[in-house]
């Protein structure tokens, strides 16, 4: 493939995909500034990596989900690399099994709150929901797609997803902002 054919079909088939690059990286990053720097940098990699890409015309969702991997990794490797991680407290084994039925995501969406308190609510999740909120809600990927993309079994993506569901309606039903050590309240 010549330079001028690679360039031509990788804007065809990811840079379609620039907006949900960053908005899945602003919702990681948590700032606006640092998404752009971490979408830029998974951009090149992206076309550094395009040639090993097999992606097709038939499936384009395929290539969202494999740029969103490299923006998920790159957010992740900048985060390592500029916040304290070890601040970051492991929330798997804080949380309790939840007791009652998650709500599905329309519900949680049409519950009589606004974007800014959603938004707000969505920042308090811990990482691994937050994301897992993010891929299927906001960028529709599939379970499979979002397992492929976080690198995590498809039991993994729906335990995440039901457990984000959970924290989100029980910040949504308490109005006071969260500490973050006292999570969702499900300690």
């Amino acid at each position: 493939m010549t330079p001028q054919q690679k360039l031509r079909r990788f804007e065809e088939q990811i840079s379609p995909h620039l907006k949900s690059a960053y908005n899945l990286a602003k919702w990681l990053t948590r700032s606006h500034a640092d998404a752009e720097d971490v979408v830029q940098d998974a951009f090149l990699r992206a076309f550094s990596a395009f040639e090993n890409y097999r992606g097709d015309d038939v499936q384009p969702e395929n290539a969202k989900a494999w740029l969103l991997t490299i923006v998920r990794n790159t957010s992740m490797t900048w985060l390592k690399r500029n916040r304290n991680a070890s601040s970051a407290l492991d929330f798997e084994e804080t949380l309790d099994a939840a007791r009652e039925r998650s709500p599905d995501p329309e519900e949680i969406l049409l519950i009589s709150c606004h974007r800014d308190a959603v938004r707000r609510a969505l920042e308090q999740l811990p990482w691994e929901f937050r994301e897992a909120i993010i891929l299927r809600e906001m960028e529709g990927l599939s379970y499979r797609e979002i397992s492929s993309t976080v690198g995590v079994p498809m039991g993994t993506v729906m335990s995440r997803l039901s457990r984000g569901r959970d924290w989100l309606r029980r910040i949504l039903s308490d109005p006071r902002p969260l500490k973050p050590t006292e999570g969702a309240g499900l300690r």
